[in-house]
């Protein structure tokens, strides 16, 4: 599942079509609890998930999988140049990292020539409105090219969550940095299926503005 609208992989296809994942080597970062790479291994694929979070992965492991599971850093990937035909990462690791071309360098070093990197981030539009469901989120409240991340504190005042705002210029231009050949930009449109309000997705906003920008790279 590509992000709260409900597009999935099987309607998408962005990594290929199912009958060509049978066999491929897929990385998925920013993994959680492995659904994605989950949903692979059932396509035949031989995927590998990575989440920074330990916690994230023992819930992985419960729910269990018969891929291998890596706590790690995606900056700083452990594997070795041209380990994977395909990766991928929904809403994961790049939106919370200050300099995602740190990360998109890594994903273009383990890739095989030709591969395929497809990740979804909250489109940049919506740092520009409130994270209201209702009418309340249709309106501007802040600059869009205000790139102060969003940051939670403890009372101690210590970072328990940061998020990082890049414009979509400042995304291609990330992509196109790392050395990837940008080949699609997917924004959903929210489905009349889908009546589910969670958090600040709505069919409400869902139907006027885009929540979820979904980028397609390759390595030459």
């Amino acid at each position: 599942m590509w992000g709260p609208e409900g597009l999935d992989e099987v309607e998408a296809e962005l990594l290929g079509r199912p009958e060509e994942l049978k066999g491929k080597d897929v990385l998925e970062i920013g993994a959680g609890a492995a659904q994605c790479a989950r949903w692979l291994a059932g396509q035949g694929a031989r995927p590998v998930a990575l989440d920074l979070s330990h916690r994230q992965l023992q819930h992985a492991l419960r729910i269990g999988g018969s891929f291998p599971l890596v706590c790690a850093d995606a900056s700083a990937l452990p594997f070795a140049d041209a380990s994977f035909d395909l990766a991928c990462s929904a809403y994961g690791a790049l939106p919370f990292v200050a300099d995602p071309r740190l990360v998109l360098r890594e994903v273009r070093r383990v890739l095989r020539p030709g591969g395929r990197f497809v990740f979804s981030v909250t489109h940049p539009i919506r740092w520009a409105f409130p994270d209201e469901p209702g009418p309340e989120g249709l309106s501007v409240s802040a600059s869009y090219f205000d790139r102060t991340p969003y940051v939670e504190q403890d009372d101690e005042g210590r970072a328990v969550y940061v998020e990082h705002h890049r414009t979509l210029g400042d995304r291609v231009r990330d992509v196109v940095a790392a050395g990837f050949r940008l080949v699609d930009l997917v924004e959903p449109e929210w489905p009349a299926w889908n009546t589910a309000e969670w958090g600040g997705w709505s069919p409400l906003r869902g139907s006027l503005i885009p929540g979820t920008a979904i980028f397609v790279c390759e390595r030459d």
